[in-house]
This record gives C-alpha cells, structure tokens and sequence, in this order.
C-alpha cells in the first residue's frame, strides 16, 4: 500500500512549482524510497507526463532482474543442502533439512507471484549448480572428486520429494 495519494503529488507540484525532469531525477539520487512513492502516486494521478521515465524503467527492469537473482540465490542454497546431505550423511543436520524447505517454500511463493520464472527454472539450476558443488566442496572438506560435475537432481528431488528420501547411499 503506497503512502502517498494522487492527491498528494499535487501538493507536491504545488510547493515545487513546475516540476521539471531534472528536479524528479535529483528526488531519484537524494531519497529513492521518497522516490518510488512518488513515481507510484504520479501513475495512479493525472501527471503521467511528469515521470521519470529514465530511472523508472531502470528500476521496473531491474525488479524482474532481483526475481531472477533471488530464484537462483535459492536454487543454490537447495542444492548446496541436497549435496551435503546426500554425499555426507553422518553430518546431516535439522538446519539443512529446513533450509531446503524453506527455500522450497520461498520459490513457490516467487513463482505464484512471477509465473514467467518457470521458464528459466531449468537454466537457473545449471547455472546455480556450479557454485553450490564449489560452496559444498569448501563447506564440508571433501574432495572434488565425491561431488559430481553436473546436477545429480531430478526436480522432484529438488522441489518436492521429503529431505529424509533423498538417496543416503552416496557415502
């Protein structure tokens, strides 16, 4: 819920005057919260001709690219647990097992909000592989050689199936 109104804009042009892009541009660089609000009160008003396109495409941009981020920051934390605890059973702790369920859980909630992410869920997991083998690699101290080059993960591994199924046998 935005804290500023349309109407709210309008005593914002009043004190400023005629309200130039350079004026809104500066808003961006001083206070970005300020900012957004502002932007967001301006599309819901009667001033659209007063946004700051330039920036304001920058940060829509941008938002689709945190998603992206944030699906693969979680795909890499599910599968750096799922290596550790598939290749080091005997250190298998409560903290990873929760750790995938909430990252699982995290994923549903970005792809129910975002459902063009589904698409690049494939690619985000090749990409998002590498790093969890070298982060699993450095965590538990075993050698390369224990851990797979590429995904050894079906999706229902990783997004569905109980922690507690997954294979124990890699030891």
């Amino acid at each position: 819920m935005s804290i500023w109104s349309p109407e709210d804009v309008d005593v914002v042009f009043d004190l400023l005057g005629n309200c130039t892009q350079t004026v809104i541009a500066d808003a961006y660089e001083i206070d970005f919260g300020l900012w957004t609000q502002t932007q967001a009160a301006i599309l819901r008003g009667e001033k659209v001709g007063s946004l700051d396109r330039r920036n304001l495409g920058e940060e829509i941009e941008s938002l689709g690219k945190s998603e992206r981020r944030e699906l693969s920051s979680r795909l890499q934390i599910i599968l750096l647990h799922l290596l550790k605890w598939t290749y080091q059973p005997k250190k298998r702790s409560a903290s990873w097992q929760a750790s995938i369920g909430e990252n699982r859980i995290q994923i549903e909630a970005l792809l129910a909000d975002s459902p063009s992410l589904v698409r690049e869920v494939e690619d985000r997991i090749a990409k998002a592989y590498p790093a969890a083998r070298s982060k699993a690699i450095a965590e538990t101290r075993l050698p390369p050689t224990k851990f797979p080059e590429t995904n050894p993960f079906s999706n229902e591994q990783i997004f569905e199936m109980p922690i507690d199924e997954q294979s124990a046998d890699k030891e």
